[in-house]
């Protein structure tokens, strides 16, 4: 049974766009799910009065995962799978963001597998989920950094990329490592943004890890990671 939040997102969505930015945001994205052609700014605007309505609240994790999955798994155009995103982050279902969800964002990053998917599962979901439960879920962190997946095992690299100074440097690098032969420009990217992050904290660590990892480091890691030093 539909939940009425995804009736009423799907509608609110169906309403709005323009068709000439769906084929530019399409073309620029290198989609096979069309867009609507609908701004992020516009987007936001349209969850807003949606995700805060009590009569379309979502009253219990299984509910709240069903209406994530069906507005992703089911998604007719792309601006419905960032409402599904949308939905995973919204205030009112704080309370689940847990390990327990690490399965659902699993398959989102797996499903979606392109950045602007994976990014911010990444760094602001899984990653708030890591910083509170650290015991549990950096076994997880590290699993999927040495998994198929490319989009997995960048969202690993990308966990910590909001840390500071509370980032684990011994994750860090085990993120890194494994990965530091890819040849995948997606890895390569994630791995110099990662370590230009953490340069803000720490730039003489960043400094020695690059220095360490030498030529096993691309050219386009390197590049990212001493880009502000």
């Amino acid at each position: 049974m539909t939940a009425p939040l995804v009736e009423a997102v799907r509608e609110a969505l169906a309403g709005a766009g323009d068709p000439d930015r769906a084929v530019a945001q399409q073309a620029y994205m290198k989609s096979a799910m069309p867009y609507r052609g609908i701004t992020a700014p516009q987007l936001k605007a349209l969850l807003r009065p949606l995700l805060a309505d009590p009569v379309l609240q979502l009253t219990d994790r299984r509910s709240w995962e069903g209406a994530v999955r069906e507005l992703w798994d089911d998604a007719t155009h792309r601006e419905e799978r960032y409402a599904a995103t949308a939905v995973t982050g919204h205030r009112a279902y704080r309370q689940w963001q847990d390990p327990d969800t690490l399965g659902l964002y699993r398959h989102l990053v797996v499903t979606g597998a392109w950045w602007d998917h994976d990014d911010e599962i990444a760094s602001q979901r899984v990653g708030p989920i890591l910083r509170s439960h650290r015991e549990e879920v950096t076994p997880v962190v590290l699993d999927w950094a040495v998994d198929d997946d490319l989009w997995l095992r960048r969202t690993a690299i990308l966990s910590q990329l909001t840390f500071r100074e509370q980032t684990d440097v011994g994750l860090l690098r085990a993120t890194v490592e494994p990965n530091l032969e890819d040849t995948s420009f997606w890895i390569r990217k994630a791995i110099g943004w990662a370590l230009r992050q953490y340069a803000r904290t720490d730039p003489d660590w960043v400094r020695t890890a690059v220095a360490e990892y030498g030529e096993r480091l691309s050219g386009l890691s390197r590049r990212e990671a001493l880009k502000h030093l």
